[in-house]
């Protein structure tokens, strides 16, 4: 399993406006390439956000990246030109553990 994480930290007044983007534009396009299994979008603080974009092999990413990165980038950038910081990080997965229905041993 592949992690891609993408992490954006942008002014206070632009994060409802980057929020929606992501949810109504960017991230179901970045679906549609069926590149990823899975995606999470979450918020830290206010105007701090990151997706995690799970790819099943290092193939489906690296497709990503051939295929469809490049546009996806630069449409992110004509929506959000200046004074963000974005980072991105690729991450192999190792080990996951899960917890089944009624199966939880943290309970009190």
């Amino acid at each position: 399993m592949i992690f891609y994480e993408v992490s954006v930290k942008l002014p206070t007044s632009q994060a409802q406006e980057f929020e929606n983007y992501m949810r109504d534009k960017h991230i179901p396009e970045i679906w549609a390439t069926q590149c990823f299994v899975q995606i999470h979008f979450a918020q830290i603080e206010q105007n701090h956000f990151r997706t995690c974009y799970q790819a099943q092999s290092l193939t489906d990413y690296e497709r990503y990246l051939a295929q469809f990165a490049t546009a996806m980038r630069a449409d992110f950038m004509q929506h959000f030109p200046q004074d963000c910081l974005v980072e991105r990080q690729v991450w192999r997965g190792v080990q996951t553990w899960k917890a089944t229905r009624g199966d939880n041993d943290h309970a009190a």
